[in-house]
């Protein structure tokens, strides 16, 4: 159940006449305003400012200058006539005499080329060679890998060795690897390495031999 308002003290009752009074007194002020004071009088202001002095520079104009011409082009060389007398020349006869017998030209030399007969190394022989300092001696000329040792990369490389009758390492090659600069690390030291050549019949010959090579990280 809505309360109802004491009418003395509700101010909805009372919008109407305080809405009218305040016209009516705007109203009367306005027309008072303009019947005692019809115009303004506005008086002059005057400004004082610091006077500046502008500098006006005189602007030279560019003269744009012309291009130098180009070289001149070089003179082209003509070939003067020669006050000498050429020398009567004597054209001999070049008659050709299709009945005569022309035998063939003899056929170019065959030159022979020396083939280079490469040597023959044993395989399998009465006494092999052997490394100088034994197997233990070419693992210590070893140099293991950096990029091995960080990829951890072990194994056995297996070198073929071409040994002639002096002992001396001529050519290696790869049988077995295991990558990472490892086979080249074993034929490097196998290269190095000095043999006691093997014999055949009590005489040195040339003997090719397998040679292992363990890679082990320690």
């Amino acid at each position: 159940m809505a309360l109802k308002k004491n009418p003395k003290v509700d101010l909805k009752l009372k919008y109407e006449r305080v809405f009218e009074t305040s016209m009516i007194l705007s109203l009367a002020f306005l027309i008072i305003a303009f019947k005692f004071f019809p115009t303004f009088e506005k008086g002059d202001s005057v400004v004082q400012a610091p006077q500046e002095l502008v500098n006006v520079e005189d602007i030279v104009n560019t003269k744009q200058e012309a291009a130098p011409p180009p070289p001149p082009k070089p003179p082209i060389p003509i070939e003067a006539p020669s006050d000498e007398v050429l020398e009567d020349i004597e054209i001999a006869e070049t008659e050709l005499d299709v009945d005569a017998d022309v035998g063939a030209p003899p056929p170019p030399p065959v030159e022979e080329e020396e083939e280079e007969a490469e040597p023959v190394f044993f395989v399998a022989v009465e006494e092999q060679p052997e490394p100088i300092g034994g197997i233990s001696g070419i693992q210590s000329r070893i140099v293991y890998p950096e990029i091995a040792k960080r990829a951890g990369v072990q194994g056995r490389v297996f070198v073929k060795a071409f040994v002639d009758e002096n002992g001396n390492v001529v050519k290696v090659e790869l049988l077995k690897g295991i990558g990472a600069g490892c086979d080249e690390a074993a034929m490097q030291a196998v290269q190095e390495t000095k043999f006691k050549p093997g014999k055949q019949r009590g005489k040195p010959v040339k003997v090719q031999v397998s040679i292992p090579v363990l890679f082990r990280l320690q």
